[in-house]
Parts: structure tokens; sequence; C-alpha cells
């Protein structure tokens, strides 16, 4: 499993970042965790507001910073 967190890299994107490891040990799941703050990567995923999600290519979260619940909820 491969999950993206994209942004700038501000205090919102390092949140999600943070709320994916919660999730992640709380499921005792692995999976690669990559942020990409590259602006031309993101505008690739089609997403126009950060931070936003992407698990296995596929973008879950846009604007916002998903619960450790929410997220969860997507790795189940």
């Amino acid at each position: 499993m491969i999950i993206k967190v994209l942004g700038s890299g501000c205090s919102n994107c390092k949140k999600v970042v943070a709320n994916v490891e919660v999730a992640l040990t709380e499921l005792n799941l692995e999976a690669s965790v990559e942020k990409v703050e590259n602006f031309k990567d993101i505008m690739a995923y089609g997403v126009m507001s950060t931070p936003a999600l992407v698990i296995d290519e596929k973008v879950l979260v846009s604007g916002r910073i998903p619960s450790v619940e929410d997220i969860k909820k997507f790795l189940g």
C-alpha cells in the first residue's frame, strides 16, 4: 500500500502525515508514506486544494485534514 500526502509541507500537511501514522499503528498495518510537495506533481492528481490524501493512487480527501478515524475507515 502506498499512501501519499499532497501539500506544500505546511503544518496541516504534517498533521495529515501524523494522523496517517497513528492510523497505521492502531490498525497494525504497514505502508509506504510519501510526502508530495512538488506542485506539478500535486496538480497531476487534479487536486486544487491541499492537504490531500492519496491511497494507492486514488485521491480520497482534498482540502481538509482527515481524522485518524476517517483514515482508518479508508484503510480498513
